[in-house]
């Protein structure tokens, strides 16, 4: 976990050192986010994330542990493209709400875990490779995309397994909580290929699976097939189909449900970085450039269908 240290803003700090004797915690939020309000601006409602960073002048950023190059940790840092856009978004966040400093909190998620913490406020953001369809819109806000995907599969070359119906009557791994797994078990049901569908708790996990010889295929949105297999010893040994299971799709960052306030400055923050261009030089460093630790370049550049996403940021909307 990391934390980058901040201060407290003066007119907070003198209104808790005059109230402090009888507010309590419960009641903080409210009349903070009250305090947050400026001409011009609409009053933050008291249920808002931004009230909660305003009261606790921290922010926690959920993230991954294997999804090179949008978030993975090294050397106990967390680092990636999703976590660099997230970072952009506290500094707007600081400068929305006024602080000094923002407390950054790093929280480990999974595939799993991602929308229980996101709906019950275990974290204010996902900084990682979320797809954004209609149903996860229905328990959770999403930001701008800032990414597009399709489902595919990897499996090792010896294996001459190209197509999907080279699937058939295999054992194929899926990382649990991801919308890969709904995929898999609808084409296996409609093309009836009696798959046998073998569930892991990460992406790691379930790409081990294929490298082990414990399973034929790993079903997962290519660009991190892509990124497992650049940093697994023998690359050369796999290969990702070509046929996919499903249409591109947006990753976006995820934001917790029903908070359209906290999700107007996060859009506000983004919006900013796509169309000054910033996001050219913040995608180069991810995927067209060495990555850490082991100096892999995915050499993979921005997809055509990608580009009018950061050109006209609200083409994608609700």
């Amino acid at each position: 976990m990391q934390r980058q240290k901040a201060g407290f803003p003066d007119v907070f700090a003198a209104w808790y050192r005059r109230w402090r004797s009888v507010i309590r915690a419960g009641a903080m939020i409210a009349v903070i986010s009250s305090l947050l309000w400026q001409p011009g601006r609409a009053a933050i409602p008291s249920d808002s994330t931004l009230a909660t960073i305003a009261a606790t002048k921290t922010i926690k950023l959920g993230h991954r542990t294997d999804e090179l190059p949008f978030s993975y940790v090294v050397d106990d840092k967390v680092v990636g493209y999703s976590v660099d856009l997230c970072l952009r978004i506290v500094d707007e966040v600081k400068t929305y709400l006024k602080l000094d400093e923002i407390h950054v909190e790093f929280v480990p998620v999974t595939t799993a875990t991602r929308f229980p913490l996101i709906r019950n406020r275990g974290i204010d953001l996902e900084c990682a490779a979320t797809t954004n369809n209609a149903e996860r819109r229905k328990i959770a806000e999403f930001s701008f995309p800032h990414f597009v995907t399709a489902t595919r599969f990897v499996a090792k070359k010896s294996m001459g397994i190209n197509r999907i119906g080279d699937l058939a009557g295999r054992s194929v791994s899926a990382a649990t909580g991801t919308i890969n797994v709904g995929q898999l078990i609808a084409t296996n049901l409609h093309r009836k290929l009696n798959i046998s569908v073998v569930l892991k708790k990460t992406n790691e996990e379930a790409f081990a699976q294929v490298a082990d010889g414990k399973a034929s295929a790993f079903v997962m949105d290519d660009i991190l097939l892509a990124g497992l297999i650049a940093s697994s010893p023998n690359p050369d040994d796999f290969v990702i189909s070509e046929e996919a299971l499903s249409r591109p799709e947006p990753y976006g960052i995820l934001i917790p449900p029903g908070d359209l306030a906290f999700k107007e400055v996060v859009n506000t923050a983004l919006g900013a970085i796509f169309t000054s261009g910033e996001i050219n030089d913040i995608y180069a460093k991810w995927f067209l450039a060495p990555l850490p630790p082991q100096g892999i370049n995915l050499n993979f550049p921005m997809p055509s269908h990608l580009k009018p996403f950061f050109t006209e940021p609200k083409a994608y909307l609700d």
